[in-house]
């Protein structure tokens, strides 16, 4: 789960990093009254939305006086912000960041993240702060220092001083690195987090390090643990259809294609999407229904595809381990017929009660397309499509 930079900010403050002072703004009356009480000459107005390169798209502005203030957050709010990571239709804004701004002597790259290679927290850092790390990874990689912590003995100071080195970092600014950094991990860990970024990361005029942007990304997998972090969720930031796929724990990501895909399972959903594009076509959603999935969830999942106009055939692929085929079958045929599905459906099943499952789908009386294996799936949607278009 993602969330914005200014509820980032307020763990951060809670875990002892040090940020600047600063209060989300959901009208521009507010956003000048939060900005009198600051007080200052001058001050940050951001765009709070999930999504990079907010500065360089104008979400990110500087304000001379209180009257700039509230004519930039007007201009902002109510309105949707496109970057380079938002996709072309941009992103809502319905909060921006007043900040007091910090005078700032470099720029740092920060973040902690987790390494599926060696199974632990790594922390990348780079002197080019502010900038896109990714190019900066591809470009210059070099520029690029990561250290990886050990789960039982936890961040080490040796670690940190190494790291302050590689930064240029003065004595007194790899103290700070170095209590910056175990704040970092203490809060990586007890909030089970899969992404912590702080970029920039600056060194001020008088010396002091400050996180001045903040990205922190959640284990969706772990939000039992943390009631209280929930709350963070913003569903504007998020496709509608996604929203409700998450008020039935379906795993759903909007695509550009045509082709539906309803699979159980993260890498059979992906395998499928593979093999619809192999094939000459291409997939119109990422649906994970669940090892556990029920006859009700398949027809909240087949209720959820129809909801998306640029649906054109639906591929709906199961292997039966956890869950019975001839459950998933009868939820096909019960979602069939409620409702009144006049789009090419293409089923596949393996695996637990496959046999029961096929026959119930073939006694349906139903239009549906049954297929052997995975590939002979992808073909018959893929020519469903084109035999329609022609």
């Amino acid at each position: 789960m993602n969330i914005h930079e200014y509820q980032a900010k307020t763990l951060f403050a809670n875990y002892g990093i040090p940020v600047p002072r600063g209060f989300p703004a959901r009208s521009s009356n507010e956003a000048r009254r939060l900005a009198e009480n600051l007080g200052g000459s001058s001050w940050m107005v951001k765009a709070q939305i999930h999504a990079g390169g907010r500065g360089k798209a104008g979400g990110v502005k500087r304000a001379a006086s209180l009257l700039e203030v509230e004519a930039i957050a007007a201009t902002l709010l109510g309105t949707r912000l496109v970057t380079h990571q938002s996709g072309a239709a941009g992103q809502p804004i319905e909060a921006v960041l007043i900040e007091q701004p910090s005078a700032i002597e470099r720029e740092l790259y920060l973040s902690l993240l987790v390494d599926r290679s060696t199974r632990r927290v790594a922390v990348i850092a780079s002197n080019a702060g502010g900038m896109d790390i990714e190019q900066v990874a591809h470009d210059t990689p070099e520029q690029l220092f990561n250290l990886s912590i050990h789960p039982v003995t936890g961040l080490q100071p040796y670690q940190s001083q190494e790291l302050g080195f590689a930064l240029g970092l003065n004595k007194e600014q790899r103290k700070q690195l170095h209590s910056l950094l175990m704040a970092a991990y203490r809060l990586f860990i007890e909030k089970d987090l899969s992404l912590l970024e702080i970029n920039p990361l600056i060194i001020k005029s008088d010396g002091h390090l400050m996180a001045l942007d903040g990205k922190i990304n959640l284990d969706d997998n772990a939000l039992y643990r943390h009631a209280d972090l929930t709350g963070y969720y913003d569903p504007s930031q998020s496709d509608a259809k996604e929203n409700t796929a998450r008020e039935h724990d379906l795993n759903y990501i909007a695509l550009e294609g045509n082709i539906a895909c309803m699979v159980n399972g993260a890498g059979l959903a992906m395998a499928t999407m593979d093999l619809i594009k192999l094939h000459g076509g291409e997939p119109a959603n990422f649906l994970d229904v669940g090892g556990g999935a029920t006859a009700e969830r398949v027809t909240e999942a087949f209720r959820l595809i129809l909801s998306d106009n640029k649906v054109q055939a639906i591929l709906v692929n199961i292997f039966g381990g956890i869950v019975r085929c001839d459950l998933i079958a009868e939820g096909i045929i019960e979602a069939t017929r409620t409702m009144g599905m006049n789009l090419p459906v293409v089923v596949r099943l393996e695996g637990t009660n496959v046999e029961q499952g096929k026959a119930l789908l073939s006694n349906s009386g139903l239009d549906l397309i049954a297929a052997n294996d995975l590939t002979d799936a992808a073909q018959k949607v893929v020519a469903a499509i084109q035999g329609s278009a022609a």
